[in-house]
């Protein structure tokens, strides 16, 4: 069975920029005392001076999706602020169910992990409390940045003209303290009356490449591609509009654009926390790890904060380094205050703990994330995951037909055909198909705007599809980046095209980091066992259902398999 690390974002789409004021750090990553300055970084040094724009939208984790017309005057799609059980404020609606459910402390949904939500829920509510306090401060910023605007644009249609932009008050970071969709219906407002704002232009651009990542629409890509242009032709170089050029570029998987924009953009400002972690994604996803590692370590000592931490420890992750990992991700929780940023690091936590088989200690985790954000789709893809690795298959296909159902991408969709094919009963087999056909729809409509899905293309198809578009798809991605992921896929490809002498070396590309995956250790060994080498085979077959037991419903399966037939061979 192919990874699941792709659905439509970067191969880490996890490790996502998400900006906000962060809460002092008082301890290292290291483990360290703390040192004078009231900001740690993740290497545990002291911070470096932070000056430069607010940090960009965040990318990777959903928010509150309002309905959506169209304007007269721009075309442009517009959210109307009904946001689907939030308050503008992010907090969620509440109804007399949960004011019952609240004062009584009782939740009225049942299991282990509904437990685990509530009572993390309960022991936040204090916090919760003090964040809407920090977005309404938020709120008000933003009325005050437009009426900020408003005088300085006054002044050009007085005589001058030099485009304007109210820069602080209109600053990425600004929307992700608030509802995205009102954001940018306020932004889209904004631009209406003050067109020659090109920080404006620069935020709505990054807003959209959001808006398409955590709703799944890659057609919000080009939108954001003409805000951003709009926004160079008002100010070329700017280094907002740059860092948001770079962020669209690696949300379409062009990564070698992604690198040149941000590289421009800290040309223009070293300090732009966007362009500094577009620069670390981009280096990831093009397998130079290295310098992904020198560029973590250069963003810490710039800007150190939660988009920081959360490369960092990913960039040692793949490096096999599980322990350092999880402490800076323990940092850029403490760290985090908005609801977004516990969501999406207490995530991130849990991902990490799946992949080492701690399946309980990964469900707290996915239980902190949705007590900060119940809707968040990543925290219920990966606890949905954490319950079919845990035997709790019904609650897995329950929880996953309710992602699919608002958002269709590759990852869930293929996890949830994978636990129909599994479950075998009446039906099951029309129901997995169908979860695989929309991969290759969605596939479409995201080349179709200008996304790059060969590597989705190849991990699908490779085990549910066109084996021999999977190898294509799989050796155009390898031309363009080698990383442990496109190694993988690769290999797979050609395995299952019957070429597994020539799959082998890039099945031991794909593990030579010492990233610890289960699905990588089980294609090597299965690939190893088809060219003969049974040693390796084994340890390699044992060696990812040691890890990760149940990394695979199907996967692992098959592996126990192939170890019963190399035992019997011995």
């Amino acid at each position: 069975m192919a990874p699941r690390t792709n659905d439509g974002e970067p191969e880490r789409e996890r490790a996502a920029s998400l900006p906000g004021t962060t809460a002092p750090v008082t301890e290292t990553a290291s483990g360290g005392a703390p040192g004078a300055t009231p900001t740690a970084t993740a290497s545990g040094g002291a911070p470096g001076a932070t000056p430069g724009e607010a940090a960009g939208p965040p990318t990777g984790r959903p928010e509150a999706t309002g309905a959506t017309g169209q304007t007269e005057e721009t075309g442009e799609t517009v959210e109307t602020g009904e946001t689907g059980g939030t308050r503008e404020t992010g907090e969620p609606k509440e109804t007399g169910e949960t004011r019952e459910t609240r004062e009584t402390g009782r939740t009225e949904e049942t299991g282990a992990d509904e437990d685990r939500v509530a009572a993390v829920r309960r022991v936040a509510a204090a916090g919760r409390r003090w964040r809407a306090v920090q977005l309404g401060a938020c709120a008000a910023m933003l009325a005050v940045g437009l009426t900020a605007g408003a005088i300085a644009l006054g002044a050009v249609r007085d005589g001058g003209a030099t485009p304007v932009v109210a820069a602080a008050a209109l600053s990425p970071g600004l929307l992700a303290g608030a509802d995205l969709s009102t954001g940018i219906a306020s932004l889209q407002a904004h631009l209406r009356d003050q067109p020659r704002d090109f920080g404006g232009w620069a935020t709505l651009g990054l807003a959209y490449v959001e808006q398409a990542r955590t709703q799944g629409d890659p057609s919000r890509y080009p939108q954001a591609e003409q805000a951003l242009q709009r926004s160079l032709a008002l100010r070329p170089d700017n280094d907002q509009a740059l860092a948001g050029r770079a962020a669209l570029a690696a949300a379409r998987h062009a990564f070698g654009d992604a690198l040149a924009h941000a590289d421009r953009a800290l040309r223009q400002n070293p300090y732009n926390e966007r362009a500094l972690c577009s620069r670390i994604d981009a280096l990831v996803e093009l397998g130079r790890y290295e310098e992904a590692s020198a560029a973590a370590r250069i963003a810490d000592e710039r800007r150190p904060g939660v988009p920081v931490f959360t490369r960092y420890a990913y960039v040692h992750e793949l490096r096999g380094d599980v322990t350092t990992a999880r402490r800076v991700l323990d940092q850029a929780l403490a760290a985090s205050t908005t609801p977004g940023d516990i969501a999406y690091v207490a995530t991130q936590l849990g991902q990490l703990a799946w992949n080492q088989g701690t399946y309980d200690t990964a469900l707290t985790h996915y239980a902190r994330a949705l007590a900060a954000d119940e809707n968040y789709l990543p925290a219920l893809e990966g606890r949905a995951r954490a319950q079919a690795a845990s035997g709790r298959r019904a609650e897995a296909i329950q929880g996953l037909e309710n992602v699919v159902a608002r958002f269709p991408l590759p990852g869930p969709l293929v996890e949830l055909g994978e636990l129909y094919e599994a479950r075998g009963g009446e039906g099951d087999a029309a129901k997995a198909e169908a979860q695989y056909r929309l991969v290759d729809a969605w596939t479409a409509l995201a080349r179709a705007n200008g996304v790059n899905a060969d590597l989705d293309t190849a991990l699908a198809a490779a085990d549910h599809g066109d084996k021999a578009a999977a190898l294509r798809a799989a050796r155009a991605e390898w031309d363009r980046r080698r990383t442990v992921h496109t190694a993988d896929a690769l290999a797979w490809a050609l395995h299952v095209n019957g070429k597994d002498d020539e799959a082998l070396p890039y099945a031991r590309q794909a593990t030579a980091s010492g990233y610890g995956n289960a699905a990588l250790l089980y294609h090597r060994g299965v690939i190893e066992h088809a060219t003969g080498h049974r040693d390796d085979a084994r340890s390699h077959l044992t060696a990812a259902l040691k890890l990760n037991p149940g990394f695979s419903v199907l996967g692992a399966r098959e592996a126990r398999a192939a170890l019963k037939t190399l035992e019997a061979a011995k």
